[in-house]
């Protein structure tokens, strides 16, 4: 194995995934959010740098083309399991998110049957959009959870009087509840919508990587 720039930025990925999710366990809020979120743009932007660079340098190896793909998911999936364990459960949440994690699953499984084969069966541009989407949508819902914590600690000694007369503009804000509030209600409906367009190109391309795969399949 070859341990070049691009294969050890993957690595890192690949390790910063499940530290996502560590970030909630040894960390309270929203220090844990800021955390999660900070290590996740950062993982994916170096999704690209390492790819960009593996072509450029021409360091491009098996091993990373074996770790980038499993770094990829894994981001993904440990990411979604964080959000939706402390969101509220909303379907429109949790259906995207169980979308995006069945067709992970499937394909793997399908890639895995396939051995050497699968290798046949190239990488479209719209799967990588996918994986752009699922990262952009996925970094804007850890947003949204600092957003919110912040807007609960502000809200916690205030009764409901006083926060109706702050949202509608009678009161005062002097605890920033306006722009907290905001925060988390743009950050939490631009989340779900990338969320859902992630979800419908992740199952777009896994119905075509099934259709490509399915001469494979065929007994003899």
């Amino acid at each position: 194995m070859r341990w070049t720039l691009p294969n050890t930025l993957t690595a890192l990925r690949l390790l910063a995934a499940p530290g996502v999710a560590v970030m909630f366990l040894y960390f309270s809020r929203p220090l844990a959010d800021w955390f999660a979120l900070v290590l996740f743009v950062s993982a994916a932007v170096t999704d690209w740098f390492d790819g960009y660079i593996a072509r450029a340098w021409g360091q491009e190896t098996k091993m990373g083309a074996m770790l980038d793909p499993i770094a990829d998911k894994a981001m993904v999936i440990i990411a979604l399991m964080v959000i939706v364990g402390y969101s509220s459960m909303s379907p429109w949440l949790v259906l995207p998110a169980t979308f995006i994690l069945f067709r992970e699953v499937f394909v793997s499984g399908l890639r895995e049957f396939l051995g050497d084969v699968a290798g046949t069966l190239k990488v479209t541009k719209l799967a990588k959009w996918k994986t752009t989407f699922q990262m952009i949508a996925i970094a804007t819902l850890f947003a949204q959870g600092v957003f919110e914590h912040y807007l609960a600690v502000t809200i916690e000694d205030l009764d409901s009087a006083t926060i109706s007369a702050i949202l509608s503009g009678r009161a005062e804000d002097i605890h920033g509840l306006g722009w907290k509030e905001a925060g988390m209600t743009w950050t939490g409906h631009l989340g779900l919508t990338l969320l859902w367009v992630a979800a419908t190109l992740t199952l777009v391309t896994g119905w075509d990587y099934f259709v490509k795969a399915l001469p494979l399949l065929r007994e003899d």
